[in-house]
């Protein structure tokens, strides 16, 4: 009887809700602060950024947050994704290791950023909202989200970081086919963005400036709201469908992993993958057979392996609140490797949280190695994957040396959230021996981590900005937040009331104090 390498579920099959890890933690996980008081933020101080309905997601500790019919119908286009045996690899290894990838490729966008770019743009369609703007490194959230605007009849910006913008043209087409407006950054369109092109013209950018670049747009218009592709809660929540659906599948296959493996960025793809599972053992239902979970992220961009867990901003200009989480410093910009989705200075608070809970691991692996492993995946298995989950692709091909070396049989599971159709050139670039690894200088890396705000309170416990000047909408480049600014936001009507008169129920996570 041929031996089975595709496990597939049922439409039937999608779940029916996300699952909030939240819910499970045990500890709570620390607050998001106002920069300018060093106090938590509630959700009414979001809602400039946000829809309220993707707030209350944000700050829910409920273990399952139904997902809306619109959204499952659209899922329907691609949901439920393929779980391969990569029988092919494992022989080509020659390893006894038993090695699954689960593969996201086969949404429209060509990557695992559509499983949270339709829900949030549904939302934001919800509340009538008009545009939405973002960022994006390797264009692979600017497609997802550009595809659900269109589907919800939204305008979409997306401000994309400058070194894939040049190294991926063809994302930005695509982009393009969905009615997006993209714009390489930093621009001459924001505030944020010819701040640093005055101090560095010829920068790369980062996906830490196109952020500041995309919230100072949104912050500056009524009718927009702003959209994150990763690191924040709702976001990370978002993915889970995918490790729910893959745990159905391992039932199916008769089998459960021992090791899972997903690349980070900001967190969503490892995140989707591995908190279902993680979630499990928290619970108490997997004691005797819980994986271990590995994170895997570029040397050139070490936020887990080489970074400090402290509160810090979100992107470069220091508009967004502070958050907890394991940093490289909100200045620093990465070098311009393919993979761009990677080239993040933080990672997202949940995961930073369960790295400290000793939860997960965290491991690096250089440019080099990626693609010598992406070229034996595709030789083996005949799908060629996008930069960012060749990392995860490097380490699960590390783990079924070591069962080779060992003489062990272990099931390893890894999440290819993409295809690489759109970055070919990345691949010439490793035919022609022009792709280099860089490690990144622990003298560079401390400098860096000078910016980090919670360095710099001051007795009264406030925290200094570091922004020189205030941009006219930037709600924590302030010091404080003044009403007048707030107004201008959009934070509190003219007449002194607050714009969102709901007045909501707070979770732990937000309420609780500072460290």
């Amino acid at each position: 009887m041929p031996e089975q390498t595709k496990y597939v579920l049922t439409e039937n099959d999608i779940p029916s809700a996300w699952y909030n890890i939240q819910a499970d933690l045990p500890a709570p996980l620390p607050p998001v602060l106002n920069p300018g008081t060093g106090q938590p933020i509630g959700p009414d101080d979001l809602a400039p950024l946000f829809p309220m309905g993707l707030i209350m997601q944000e700050v829910s500790t409920e273990r399952y947050i139904d997902i809306p019919g619109e959204v499952i119908d659209i899922y329907k286009l691609w949901r439920p994704t393929p779980l391969h045996r990569a029988r092919r690899l494992e022989k080509a290894l020659d390893t006894p290791a038993r090695i699954y990838y689960n593969y996201e490729g086969h949404s429209p966008s060509g990557s695992h950023k559509s499983n949270t770019s339709v829900p949030q743009a549904f939302y934001n369609k919800q509340e009538g909202v008009k545009r939405l703007t973002t960022e994006t490194g390797a264009g692979q959230w600017g497609s997802a989200l550009a595809m659900a605007c269109n589907f919800f009849d939204l305008e979409c910006k997306v401000f994309m970081v400058r070194v894939s913008y040049n190294q991926k043209p063809y994302r930005k087409a695509m982009m393009q086919v969905f009615g997006a407006d993209v714009t390489p950054s930093p621009s001459e369109e924001t505030e944020s963005g010819r701040a640093i092109l005055g101090q560095d013209p010829d920068t790369n950018g980062s996906l830490g400036i196109a952020i500041s670049e995309a919230v100072e747009l949104a912050a500056k218009d009524p009718d927009s709201r702003y959209a994150l592709g990763s690191v924040l809660n709702h976001v990370l929540m978002h993915q889970t469908v995918i490790g729910q659906e893959v745990i159905e599948k391992f039932r199916l296959a008769d089998d459960w992993p021992d090791v899972v493996v997903g690349c980070t960025g900001g967190g969503s793809n490892f995140a989707g993958l591995a908190f279902p599972f993680i979630g499990r053992k928290l619970r108490g239902e997997d004691k005797d057979k819980a994986p271990r979970m590995i994170a895997v992220e570029p040397s050139a961009c070490p936020s887990l392996t080489r970074g400090k867990l402290a509160y810090d901003f979100g992107d470069t200009a220091h508009l967004t609140p502070l958050v907890k989480m394991h940093t490289l410093g909100s200045t620093f910009i990465p070098p311009g490797i393919h993979a761009g989705g990677l080239r993040y200075h933080g990672m997202g608070p949940l995961v930073s949280h369960l790295l400290d809970l000793g939860e997960i691991e965290a491991t690096s692996v250089h440019q080099t190695e990626i693609f010598d492993a992406a070229v034996n995946f595709a030789r083996a298995e005949g799908i060629i994957p996008a930069p960012e989950p060749t990392h995860a692709l490097a380490v699960t091909i590390r783990e079924a040396l070591q069962c080779k070396e060992e003489g062990v049989s272990r099931a390893i599971l890894c999440n290819l959230c993409g295809h690489g159709h759109f970055d070919m050139q990345a691949y010439l670039d490793y035919f022609d021996g022009k792709l280099y690894d860089y490690e990144y200088p622990a003298e560079e890396i401390a400098m860096r981590w000078q910016g980090c705000p919670r360095s710099k309170r001051r007795a009264n416990g406030h925290i200094p900005s570091t922004v020189g000047t205030v941009l006219s909408c930037g709600w924590v480049g302030v010091g404080r937040l003044t009403d007048g600014i707030r107004r201008a936001c959009g934070m509190i009507a003219r007449d002194g009331r607050s714009s969102h008169r709901t007045r909501l129920g707070y979770t732990s996570s937000i309420r609780g104090g500072v460290e």
